[in-house]
């Protein structure tokens, strides 16, 4: 027997469309000699399906979809697949094992993981024991994601002595930097506890601020990846499934805490089969890694939510510039506009780069200068503050026109505005609410500043000449809001920023541990100070792609009022 693994990219909530991506992906994979055919959690429903579980009826309107369904697959075929079911008064996260047309076998998740983006157990009941597949003489264990996280848990420990030939495990696991070698660490211990061979099939696609990266794969017992799909691309990994260790079970003495379901052994194919189980695609590097993450999250919030085409402010500045040029490699210079809004404070040189940037990258660009209007607002607004001098509220008017120029642009050609804060901004509030922050989507939101300039760097080098200005990665950091501003002005250097922000953030560490580690105390006081002060800012921003192990939003959740401070002597109780 032969298997193969169906990394799709669903869309949550399309019963319809993803019924028939479904059955698309299962005939082909019987038509290349496929026996069992095996789908990621929940590709009828998309992931995470979140407040739509909520709704019972959407449940059931899938489960009838997947009734449907049964009959359209290959009848000689085994195919497992995600699904929510609802039972009585729960519904369940479950693995459904269809054959000769119908429904033979549900299987319920048992780990439902509450962390992080995760909030399965609001919405989903965890079901109550696991599940062993007897195929003929083949043994076989089905797991759903989380399922095969925790050795100590039920989920793992119940079948120890199940003398299991291989494991399934159907998943939704989103990527973050760093995740994919923890995710293979993870199951390579479970396969090792089980004594068997595991079947990993994953999710791929973005779904708002989160973005599945597949590295389906197939692993012997000791570990050894033996084929393993490429990231971030729908695809069929096919390979041979183990020899059955030939045990004949004695039922009676099975736990009563563990069902078995006993299934004929699919016939062999009538098809040619071509397995590729030697095929192991090679592991993107760290900056490729995280350049296509960004793609797949863009390219898919995009096409799923029916924009044809996107914009982005272009202030000549380093941010601007890699979204624009991400934009252009995932969708196309002819869907991609950039729209430039100088003001009196704007230099020759950021201008320059930015009406280069537009030319080199090959996409619409406009010239909205801001100037007049901030005079019109101002001549307005003096009289309110006779006598007050100029401080931030002048400064951030300005970004607040180009908010409202961009916006127009949007309502009036319906184009998706890109925002281009980065997280250390985010996270220090060095942004401006209802200016610079305004837009449908923030795709980089989570990356550090200092990534930021690594990936413009490491794009440029992926070109025979360089896409993103050198200027506009050498020139010092600016928000151009008022004579000779520099970012150094108002922030710690962004090495230094970036990587407090990562402890107090990411790792949720506190002030007193960051110190320990040799940083200055007065400089984390501040930034954790920022840090703090600016939630109610973040919490009204665009989403956008989490690629860090801890994002803003999803991942990180502190409520705006919060009299807790680490920054004030004396404040922690």
């Amino acid at each position: 027997m032969h298997v193969s693994l169906c990394q799709i990219n669903p869309t949550v909530g399309a019963l319809e469309a993803n019924c028939a991506l479904i059955a698309s992906a299962a005939k082909a994979a019987f038509r290349n000699g496929a026996s069992i055919i095996v789908f990621p959690e929940l590709a009828m429903a998309g992931y995470p399906p979140e407040d739509l579980i909520l709704k019972r009826h959407f449940a059931e309107d899938a489960w009838t979809h997947l009734t449907q369904l049964a009959a359209d697959l290959p009848r000689d075929a085994i195919v497992i697949l995600g699904v929510p079911q609802s039972v009585d008064q729960n519904v369940y996260n479950s693995a459904a094992v269809l054959q000769g047309g119908r429904i033979v076998a549900v299987y319920h998740k048992m780990m439902l993981p509450n962390y992080g983006v995760f909030d399965e157990k609001r919405v989903f009941t965890p079901g109550p024991m696991p599940m062993i597949l007897h195929i003929g003489t083949l043994r076989a264990g089905l797991h759903i994601c989380e399922d095969s996280w925790f050795l100590q848990e039920d989920a793992v420990q119940l079948l120890k002595d199940a003398d299991l030939d291989i494991l399934f495990n159907l998943s939704a696991s989103p990527y973050h930097r760093g995740k994919r070698a923890v995710r293979e660490h993870i199951l390579r211990q479970t396969a090792a506890f089980l004594n068997c061979s595991l079947a990993y099939c994953n999710l791929v696609g973005g779904q708002d601020e989160l973005v599945f990266d597949g590295g389906s794969l197939l692993m012997d017992r000791d570990g050894t990846v033996t084929a393993r799909a490429p990231q971030f691309e729908p695809c069929q990994l096919s390979g041979t499934m183990p020899t059955p260790k030939g045990i004949i079970p004695n039922e009676e003495s099975l736990p009563s805490l563990r069902r078995l379901v006993h299934l004929p052994a699919p016939p062999p194919s009538r098809h040619p089969c071509h397995p590729l189980s030697a095929e192991v695609s090679p592991l993107l590097d760290d900056h490729s890694e995280v350049y296509a993450a960004l793609k797949t999250g863009l390219r898919d919030y995009v096409d799923k939510n029916g924009f044809q085409k996107v914009v982005v402010a272009l202030s000549g500045g380093i941010d601007s510039a890699l979204v624009a040029t991400i934009a252009v490699d995932t969708l196309g210079a002819e869907r991609v506009a950039g729209v430039t809004m100088p003001s009196q404070y704007t230099s020759e040189g950021t201008l320059t780069d930015a009406e280069q940037l537009a030319k080199d990258l090959g996409i619409e660009f406009f010239n909205v200068p801001i100037r007049s209007v901030y005079d019109s607002y101002m001549s307005e607004l003096l009289p309110l503050w006779k006598g007050i001098p100029p401080d931030v509220t002048e400064e951030n008017l300005q970004a607040r026109i180009r908010g409202t120029m961009v916006m127009a642009i949007s309502n009036k050609f319906n184009w998706l505005v890109l925002t281009t804060g980065n997280k250390s901004e985010l996270a220090t509030g060095y942004c401006t609410l209802y200016g610079d922050m305004v837009g449908g989507f923030a795709l980089i939101k989570d990356l550090p500043k200092s990534l930021v300039y690594e990936l413009s760097r490491w794009r440029n080098q992926q070109s025979d000449t360089p896409v993103i200005p050198v200027s506009t990665i050498e020139r010092p950091p600016s928000a151009e809001l008022r004579p000779d501003q520099k970012d150094s002005d108002s922030l710690p250097p962004y090495d230094l920023l970036d990587a407090i922000i990562e402890r107090y953030v990411e790792r949720d560490q506190g002030v007193d541990s960051i110190v320990a580690e040799g940083f200055d105390p007065d400089t984390v006081k501040r930034v954790s100070r920022l840090v703090d002060l600016s939630e109610y800012k973040r919490r009204q921003g665009a989403p956008g792609i989490k690629i860090t192990p801890k994002a803003f939003g999803r991942d990180r959740r502190m409520p705006i009022t919060n009299s807790y401070r680490e920054w004030v002597k004396g404040a922690r109780q």
